[in-house]
Order: C-alpha cells, then sequence, then structure tokens
C-alpha cells in the first residue's frame, strides 16, 4: 500500500479539500446557465442517479434502526445545503462563501455536547476557536474588500454548516456500522424524487432550451455531482467512520484555501492578511487534529 495506514485519513483530508474546494468555482459557473434553485436541485438529481446506479444493491444493508438518521441526513445535510448554497454564491463570491462554510467544525463541537453527548479535549477546542478566529477575518476582510455584496445570505452557508455538523454527529453514533457507500446512496434515494419535483416547480424542463450556455452549465453541475458530491460523499463517510467528527470536518478549514485560489484564476480579489488568514487556519487544523 503507497499510503500508510495511519496516515490514510489525512490523503482523504487533503483530497476532499481539493475536490469540495473547487466545488464552489463549478457552482458559480453553473449559475450562468441556470438558477440557484435549478443549479441544487440537478446537482442532487444527477447525484442521486450516479449513486443508485453505483450502490442501489446497498440500500438493502439498511436496517430500521438506520432510518431515521438517514432521513435526517437527506434534509439537512443533502438537500437544504445543496439548495442554499448556490443562492449564496449569486450574492456572495464563491471563494468568501467557501471561507464561512469553514464555522462547520466549530458547530460540530456544539452539536455534539450539546445533543450527542460526545467530549472533546482542550486542544480540539483550541484548534477550533483558532480555525474560527483565522475564519472570521477572512470574513471581515472580504466584507472590506467587496462592499456590495450582501453578506446577508451568509447566513444560507452557516445554516448550511449545520446541517453538516448534524451529519457528521449522525454518522459516528448512529450509522457507525454501515458502510460509507450505504451512507451514501440512503440520503440521495429519499432526496431523489423531492428534487424532480423541485425541478418541474421552479420550470427547468420548460426554460432549457439547449444553449451552448446552458450545456456547459450542465457539464459543470455534471462535474460537480459525480466528483464533488457522489465520490466525495463516500470518501467523508468513510473518513468520519475513522477518524473524529471534528478531524472530518476540520477539511472546512482546508476547503478555502483551495476555494480562494480558484477564486484568483477567476479574477475575484485576494489580499494579503487573506493569506495570513489561511495560514492562521491551518495552525487550527493542526491543533484540532494532533495526537495527544
Amino acid at each position: 500500500m503507497l499510503i500508510k495506514p495511519e496516515n490514510i485519513k489525512w490523503f482523504y483530508l487533503v483530497l476532499l479539500a481539493l475536490i469540495w474546494g473547487s466545488s464552489f468555482i463549478l457552482m458559480k459557473n453553473a449559475l450562468k446557465g441556470f438558477s440557484p434553485m435549478q443549479v441544487g436541485a440537478l446537482r442532487i438529481v444527477f447525484t442521486a442517479v450516479v449513486v443508485l446506479v453505483w450502490g442501489f444493491g446497498r440500500l438493502k444493508t439498511i436496517q430500521a434502526q438506520h432510518w431515521k438518521a438517514i432521513v435526517l441526513i437527506a434534509l439537512f445535510s443533502t438537500i437544504i445545503p445543496a439548495l442554499l448554497f448556490p443562492i449564496a454564491i449569486s450574492h456572495i463570491d464563491s471563494s468568501i462563501t467557501a471561507v464561512i462554510n469553514a464555522v462547520t467544525p466549530l458547530n460540530t463541537i456544539i452539536i455534539g455536547f450539546l445533543i450527542f453527548g460526545f467530549t472533546f479535549r482542550k486542544d480540539q477546542i483550541l484548534g477550533v476557536v483558532i480555525g474560527f478566529l483565522g475564519t472570521a477575518s477572512l470574513i471581515l476582510i472580504g466584507a472590506d474588500t467587496h462592499p456590495n455584496q450582501n453578506y446577508f445570505y451568509a447566513i444560507f452557508v452557516v445554516v448550511s454548516s449545520l446541517g453538516y455538523a448534524l451529519n457528521v454527529n449522525l454518522i459516528k453514533s448512529k450509522l457507525h456500522d454501515l458502510e460509507p457507500l450505504a451512507i451514501t446512496v440512503g440520503p440521495f434515494a429519499l432526496a431523489l424524487l423531492p428534487m424532480l419535483f423541485v425541478l418541474w416547480y421552479v420550470g427547468f424542463f420548460d426554460v432549457y432550451q439547449g444553449t451552448t450556455v446552458q450545456n456547459n452549465a450542465l457539464l459543470y453541475v455534471g462535474i460537480l455531482a459525480l466528483v464533488g458530491t457522489a465520490f466525495s460523499k463516500v470518501i467523508f463517510n468513510k473518513l468520519v467512520q475513522i477518524s473524529s467528527p471534528v478531524f472530518a470536518t476540520s477539511v472546512t478549514y482546508l476547503i478555502p484555501i483551495i476555494a480562494l485560489i480558484w477564486g484568483v484564476w477567476d479574477g475575484e480579489k485576494i489580499v494579503f492578511w487573506q493569506v495570513v488568514s489561511g495560514f492562521v487556519i491551518l495552525i487550527g487544523v493542526y491543533l484540532a487534529n494532533r495526537k495527544r
């Protein structure tokens, strides 16, 4: 094996950061051809088709005691974020949206402690706080750099991060005995029909004319669904099982760095202090995940 077993979680973490850090620019480009609701619904539909073809047989491994958690994941970590993120990106730079999403590890600790009774070490909490401070500085700098953007829509990203935080705690506490693919297939199987209804309701089938812009947007959504959702969800579910909720969600501290690089490439403005804040975030990741 090229990667040592003790390092596999770090490999997964970096791989997910690269994939999800690129997802925001994909959503931004998909919005050139479709509305935010259409992009979100298309992403879920495409992903659901892929994972059902890939792992339909895994549905039979989901037992009765698992379905409550699967339903919660389908709603709060699959449907709601997929719809809210494109709306946020239509009002805020994609790179800044990724930065705001970095509150997920903090929300993971809060939800894990209040709802699931998980305990965390002091150095983990310190690392999360430092990472959050780095994230907060990035948000403030971004707001100062882009005064014309509507940061009210940052609320949509925070709500989505709460859904992600609930997701990892549910996987760790309720679904630890399921295969990662089964944990992925279940929520998307539940989300498929509701998202087809959303596509019909928002008029996708009426407005789609097969133009070059729309076809390019479909390509971006397809990549987002296949790599940024279907494949990465399986990897993430495996990461949660072999590590801790805090470690798994610390990927959201690395995502902004990748997203900022894509943002600069796409013409979004970045300043020196945003780079400094990025290093602060990395320090927080190290502290939150180092061995005792």
